[in-house]
């Protein structure tokens, strides 16, 4: 298994050209740094040549690696995300000894003057600020670099480790956006929680840490119910359909693996490896269609059809191998997945916060918006997966009205499969923002489930 996310992470780098990746550091040299993809580039480039991979660009790498390290202190262009990134490139070549030390040892000198103020863009100065997930990146930084001897910033991590710990609802998934009423994106909720295992596994033993563990363990469980059964995400708010999604997917899971697998329950340690894989396996997928694209269509890259104004390709093409990188952290291949591939019946309800309710049985997996994001989702059943066959076979998300993404559609509308109502002439979908789904009952029984929908229409009807 381990073996198989390098081959994906050297797969997901091929998307970008040997001339691609010269240009884009030309690109960087004449503007500056200014975000945290060309980065992720290097470190990324760097881990794989450290693991015996395109020792082709070991060259171009050194200047990419000397740019980087000698400019992220003295700017601030999100390097919350990338310190981690680089200090673990940095580490990974050192143990690979295929570089001279002196020029590591420069690299770890740029590293050792960073200054939290100076270089980053997020964090809580004190416990009671209010930031969300981009501190979180930071914390991770900042111990990293702890890690591999640059500072020390335990009490740093702490204090932002304490801030974070509030967003993270009653099943120990996390709410990203501020406000009571609020749509919380699955991705940004996956992301802070892999952030938080790897923290975790990576050796924090700081004062939060039996928290947080309790809190992973919680959404870890959910997370199984949430996987589709062709190892695919939930749907569900901004950054969703990118192929980065599976590989954080299989980080988590992984990390869930470990702990039951080190607590000797070898029926739950299998069932987190077989989802693990399953992720690691939808991945593989999206990387074999060619041209690789970073999103889950089959539009030009240069359209960004699908994609946030902040989607772009450099950026969130090597976010796969990023995100697989900290997947092969965690993963521990001996531990043996289910011999029998298939899905327990259940049901799963989340929050209030993230308003999904799924359904599992069958081989079948079925998952409902309950009051969706208009601008990225639609209310109603959305998506309709079954094991061994293609996700895009029959619906994978439903189409929002007033996507905050781009389409060619001139029109968009709300999209899903509902329940609709008829005044006079015209027919009202239970899709949009004027209805609201109540969930009635959910549970299993033996290989089967059921569950008992309401959606109130904005004209005082009901369907149930």
């Amino acid at each position: 298994m381990k073996n198989k996310i390098l081959q994906l992470m050297e797969t997901a780098l091929s998307a970008y050209t040997d001339e691609h990746v010269v240009r884009y550091f030309e690109d960087v040299k004449q503007r500056g740094l200014t975000e945290h993809g060309f980065a992720r580039l290097t470190a990324n480039i760097g881990i794989l040549i450290a693991y015996g991979k395109r020792r082709d660009l070991i060259a171009l790498f050194t200047d990419m690696m000397e740019f980087c390290c000698k400019t992220v202190p003295k700017v601030k262009a999100a390097n919350d995300f990338s310190v981690r990134e680089i200090v673990c490139c940095l580490q990974e070549i050192e143990r690979a000894g295929i570089l001279p030390t002196d020029t590591t040892n420069h690299w770890r000198e740029y590293l050792g003057t960073i200054e939290i103020e100076r270089t980053y863009n997020v964090f809580a100065k004190k416990p009671d600020d209010t930031v969300r997930n981009w501190a979180l990146f930071t914390a991770t930084s900042e111990f990293f670099r702890q890690k591999a001897g640059l500072c020390e910033s335990a009490a740093f991590v702490d204090v932002q480790l304490l801030q974070q710990m509030q967003w993270l609802d009653e099943n120990g998934m996390y709410c990203d956006l501020e406000g009571s009423d609020c749509h919380h994106p699955i991705t940004y909720d996956l992301v802070a929680r892999g952030l938080l295992a790897l923290l975790l596994d990576q050796g924090y033993r700081g004062e939060h840490y039996a928290a947080i563990d309790e809190r992973l363990r919680r959404a870890g469980l959910l997370t199984l119910a949430m996987q589709s059964p062709s190892g695919e995400i939930a749907f569900g708010g901004r950054s969703n359909q990118f192929l980065l999604g599976e590989a954080w997917l299989c980080a988590v899971l992984a990390y869930e693996a470990k702990r039951y697998a080190r607590e000797g329950n070898a029926m739950l340690a299998a069932r987190f490896q077989s989802a693990a894989k399953r992720a690691l396996e939808a991945t593989e997928l999206w990387l074999k269609k060619q041209p690789i694209r970073h999103v889950k269509n089959r539009f030009p890259t240069e359209s960004r059809y699908g994609c946030e104004h902040y989607a772009y390709f450099d950026k969130y093409m090597i976010t796969v191998a990023s995100n697989l990188y900290v997947a092969y952290l965690m993963c521990d291949g001996t531990i043996p997945a289910e011999t029998e591939l298939g899905h327990k019946a259940c049901t799963a309800l989340t929050s209030p916060s993230f308003h999904k309710l799924f359904l599992k049985a069958g081989g079948y997996g079925l998952e409902f918006d309950l009051n969706a994001d208009t601008h990225y989702d639609a209310s109603g059943l959305g998506r309709v997966h079954r094991m061994g066959a293609p996700s895009t076979v029959c619906l994978s998300c439903p189409c929002p009205a007033e996507p905050d993404y781009t389409v060619d559609i001139e029109q968009p509308f709300a999209l899903s499969l509902c329940s609709a109502v008829k005044t006079g002439e015209e027919w009202q979908l239970g899709a949009g923002k004027d209805c609201a789904y109540e969930v009635l009952d959910h549970g299993s029984v033996g290989n089967a489930t059921h569950a008992a929908l309401c959606c109130h229409h904005a004209n005082g009807k009901a369907v149930q």
